[in-house]
């Protein structure tokens, strides 16, 4: 027996969300009641506006978060935007939106938030005294180089602070616009301060297209690792996600592609569809891919022990089973084969100073 899906979960008008991924707005999990778009019944024509994005501002109380997960190779982070305009329907970070009380679809996409003091926070965290470094991430929930960073340019803020800090610092993203901040990651990066991750899902131009409506196509990304590269700054290659019996098959190409614009590492992750990802995804299948939307979905059920998401620590990232291993087979082969490293150089913690401020006593000895 089959339920019915809610009222607010049921897709809406493809012109209204045009360059969008989700096709819904479900009311987030911790909501009590759902907000849905009804016919007064008077049977007026009506244009509907095209879904627009909404920016509000935020006073960050802190900025830090620390993790504990084995999973990662790092224990804290900073995101100066909630939500991400990117819209890559398999976000893994969609599901926090509902915190804020609005939608994981939609609203994840077109409500964002930015917190406009998140640099003066943070230099407050460095210089508490019982602070001790280690390489601070960013991008690991949203993307810090989303289309309003061009206007707001938080992130930059953020990253002169820890210039001025000589504080490690590992940037993912799939946005063009960090090489607006390559005089500071150059110079970083010079000091064993700063390395980049970029993400290149697919070079399947309309996969793309469709699965992360407002990314920087793959050619363009595949010119922002050559860009970086070229000024100096380590650069990663990340396969993430590979989704199974969709873009599996370009493991290698991708690889290839980022090892020859100057990618010196390389990484991987399975997509991962926890919470509300889930049906925003197969609701995304259905739409764009229904002919492979079955094969997908039991790829991962065959790696999550017949569910679709296995959030246990040492599973999530990957799956288990002789799929998820037949990937990581090939990762490993591709990446030996290509010269490309699977561990990146650790980043130095060393040079951590607070810089002086205006009527601070300086030292005599330097």
């Amino acid at each position: 027996m089959t339920q019915d899906a809610p009222p607010d979960a049921l897709p809406i008008d493809p012109a209204t969300r045009r360059g969008r991924a989700a096709a819904t707005n479900h009311t987030g999990r911790f909501e009590s009641q759902s907000r849905i778009a009804t016919d007064d019944g008077w049977d007026i024509p009506e244009d509907t506006p095209q879904i627009r994005t909404e920016l509000r501002e935020e006073i960050a109380r802190s900025l830090i978060t620390y993790n504990k997960s084995p999973d990662l190779p790092f224990d804290r982070s900073i995101n100066p935007y909630r939500g991400c305009e990117h819209g890559c329907i398999y976000c893994f970070a969609r599901p926090t939106h509902a915190y804020l009380g609005l939608s994981p679809g939609l609203d994840f996409e077109t409500r964002l938030t930015a917190r406009t003091n998140a640099a003066q926070v943070l230099e407050r965290e460095l210089r508490n005294p019982r602070y001790t470094p280690a390489t601070i991430a960013i991008g690991t929930n949203t993307d810090p180089y989303q289309p309003v960073e061009r206007d707001r340019a938080i992130t930059r803020a953020c990253l002169q602070v820890l210039r001025d800090y000589n504080h490690p610092v590992a940037i993912v993203t799939k946005g063009t616009g960090i090489l607006r901040d390559i005089d500071i990651l150059s110079d970083m990066a010079a000091n064993g301060l700063a390395s980049v991750g970029i993400s290149v899902t697919t070079l399947d131009r309309k996969i793309a297209r469709t699965m992360e409506p407002r990314v920087p196509t793959p050619e363009n990304r595949l010119n922002t690792i050559r860009r970086l590269s070229e000024a100096g700054i380590p650069v990663r290659v990340m396969v993430s996600p590979v989704v199974p019996g969709l873009t599996d098959t370009e493991v290698e190409q991708i690889l290839e592609a980022g090892r020859d614009a100057g990618a010196r590492t390389a990484s991987w992750i399975m997509l991962r569809l926890p919470l509300e990802v889930a049906p925003l995804v197969q609701g995304w299948l259905a739409e764009h891919f229904p002919d492979r939307a079955a094969k997908v979905l039991n790829r991962l059920r065959e790696m999550h022990g017949g569910e679709l998401y296995d959030a246990q620590w040492g599973k999530r990232m990957r799956g288990e089973g002789v799929y998820a291993q037949m990937i990581a087979a090939r990762f490993d082969a591709a990446c030996r084969r290509l010269g490309l490293e699977t561990r990146g150089v650790p980043l130095r913690t060393d040079l951590f100073r607070h810089p002086p401020r205006p009527g601070d006593q300086l030292s005599l000895f330097g």
